[in-house]
């Protein structure tokens, strides 16, 4: 199962987390540095707002000067003019002085004749016909924004222009003396009040830096909310991906897998399972485990539940189909990391092919403990036996023909005979097979076989049947110990219908499984059923007269070829011996 995802989160997911906090670092910055921008714009246009005011201010002041002269005022008028115009609002003072800073006039009269700078900060402040400004603090303590220029009102804009940079240090005339008779060069200064424009500064810079941390709480926000949808794209992506590869693991487990929720109700139920146990998970999803599974679970249950795990615990269960399995089953609680009970998990195998190599190992043993044990006894009969078997021919030579002397000497050489067959069988069992395999036309040797039998066929009045599926492929077998297995399922079959019937023998080319499938089939009495599990047994016959060999040699055989033999048997209807063989040359 495989999960796929879309373009963007997959491109977020490779996003570094260095770089979401490399941007909150960059979006501060821009914050700042738009706050600062701001604060000095702000800045800027209230200087450039108090140097026009204080321009229109000496202009205005300097143009009712110049017409004072014109209609020829005195001193006290032009003191008059001054007061007049510094009653502005925001107007800290208004004042005119001479090169050397003595106040000539001034909106407070009081402070005329008084010296307003000293003389370095006169020659320091750079006089010129243009107006210039700087922020100061008067003597007072109070900040002003101070405008002031060379000061001439007998002169029209032109002549105070002509007293410009290039005049510089020299005193312009006062035109009309009346005002101040006797002095050279005067400065006008304009001072203004800046405490409400630092007040608006201030409250301006408040809601600037309020906005900005506004913004950049904002622009936080929409990065770790970016970064938190990422991380949550990316778990969900990782969460799907995990219960795929989960889902991909449990569905093909070799082991039955069943868990249930908190609620005790069965939630997972994965293929294995649904194999072993012979029901559909989605017909018991959402079921209790009592209601579906063998009541013995219910015990493990009530085990787990009191905290104990069950670990490879064999059982006998049958299920609704009513076939009987036996299973190793382990079961656990799911507990969280808070001690939460989540639910329980039960994990089993079938034990049925793990029963059967067991016994097949235990037959192995068996058989290999008694060919040994044949061989060993087998030579030592044989030498008795011809000296039996010479006696009984002795004591036949001797008596007459129909006397009983002879039929009882006659008796004797063929119970010596049946016997010597029988240690032969033995032998061949024991000795390890050596089967000398070649490709091989299987049709060609099981046809040949079935001309052998078909005297004795006749004989039990049994009719012969052959079917195949067309060409078989070429197997590698050796044709001489094949065809005595044949043979011998064959005889048996035959032996089998006392009464006649129809010995059925058919090839199937199984292509899918890589391997050839021969069947032996009769109409006879069948096998019991409690007999069926040992009929491949050393000495084990329902036959009078077997020796019960015949099927262990068989086995033997088929396994050498790196085969399979398998029987199946309806009482009163016959049985079924397959042949299984690797389709390879």
């Amino acid at each position: 199962m495989q999960t796929q995802s879309r373009p963007g989160p997959r491109f977020l997911a490779n996003i570094p987390p260095w770089l979401y906090l490399g941007s909150v670092v960059i979006l501060a910055v821009v914050m700042a540095v738009m706050t600062t921008r701001n604060t000095h714009r702000e800045n800027v246009l209230t200087g450039q707002t108090l140097f026009e005011k204080g321009t229109a201010f000496i202009r205005a002041f300097e143009a009712g000067a110049r017409l004072g002269l014109g209609m020829h005022w005195r001193g006290e008028q032009f003191q008059a003019l001054l007061e007049e115009t510094a009653r502005q609002p925001g107007v800290l003072q208004l004042a005119v002085t001479d090169a050397d800073g003595r106040i000539l006039a001034h909106s407070d009269k009081t402070k005329i004749g008084q010296s307003l700078y000293d003389s370095q900060t006169m020659a320091a402040l750079r006089v010129a016909a243009r107006e210039k400004w700087r922020a100061t603090t008067l003597p007072g303590g109070r900040k002003a924004f101070e405008v002031y220029r060379a000061f001439e009102p007998g002169l029209g804009r032109a002549g105070a222009d002509d007293c410009g940079e290039e005049a510089e240090g020299h005193a312009c005339p006062w035109s009309g003396s009346q005002a101040a008779p006797g002095v050279g060069r005067q400065v006008i200064f304009a001072d203004f009040d800046l405490a409400p424009y630092e007040a608006a500064l201030a409250e301006d810079t408040r809601n600037s830096v309020v906005l900005a941390a506004i913004l950049f709480l904002l622009g936080v926000g929409g990065v770790l909310t970016l970064f938190w949808a990422q991380s949550y794209r990316l778990s969900k992506r990782q969460l799907k991906d995990t219960q795929a590869f989960s889902t991909e693991i449990v569905n093909n487990l070799p082991v039955g897998l069943l868990t249930t929720g908190s609620d005790g109700r069965l939630a997972v139920v994965n293929g294995a399972a649904e194999r072993i146990a012979g029901f559909k998970a989605a017909d018991v999803v959402g079921k209790l485990p009592q209601e579906v599974l063998p009541a013995v679970w219910c015990g493990l249950q009530e085990v787990i539940e009191a905290g104990e795990p069950v670990t490879e615990r064999e059982t006998e269960c049958s299920f609704d189909g009513g076939k009987s399995l036996p299973l190793s089953v382990s079961a656990s609680r799911i507990v969280n990391e808070e001690g939460a009970h989540l639910g329980n998990i039960y994990i089993f195998r079938d034990l049925g092919e793990v029963r059967q190599l067991q016994e097949e190992v235990r037959r192995r043993e068996k058989l290999a403990a008694l060919g040994g044990l044949a061989a060993g006894v087998a030579h030592e009969i044989r030498n008795p036996l011809s000296s039996i078997k010479g006696a009984a021919k002795y004591f036949e030579g001797h008596f007459a023909a129909g006397s009983e002397g002879r039929v009882l000497a006659e008796v004797m050489a063929r119970e010596v005979d049946r016997l010597n067959r029988v240690i032969t069988e033995l032998l061949d069992f024991a000795r390890p097979s050596d089967v000398k395999m070649r490709p091989t036309d299987l049709l060609e040797l099981v046809e040949r076989s079935l001309r052998l039998i078909g005297p004795d066929a006749t004989a039990h009045k049994v009719r012969v049947a052959f079917a195949h599926d067309g060409e078989l492929p070429k197997v590698a077998v050796d044709p001489d110990r094949f065809a005595q297995v044949l043979l011998n399922l064959c005889l048996n079959a035959v032996q089998a219908m006392d009464g006649g019937g129809v010995l059925s023998v058919r090839t199937v080319h199984e292509a899918a499984r890589g391997r050839v499938r021969i069947d032996v089939e009769d109409t006879g009495q069948g096998i019991p059923p409690e007999s069926l599990g040992s009929i491949f047994n050393p000495y084990f016959t329902t036959k009078p007269s077997g020796t019960g060999l015949g099927l262990a040699i068989a086995q033997k055989l088929i396994e050498a070829h790196q085969g399979e033999i398998q029987a199946k048997s309806t009482p009163g209807r016959g049985s079924i011996f397959s042949i299984l063989l690797p389709a390879r040359a």
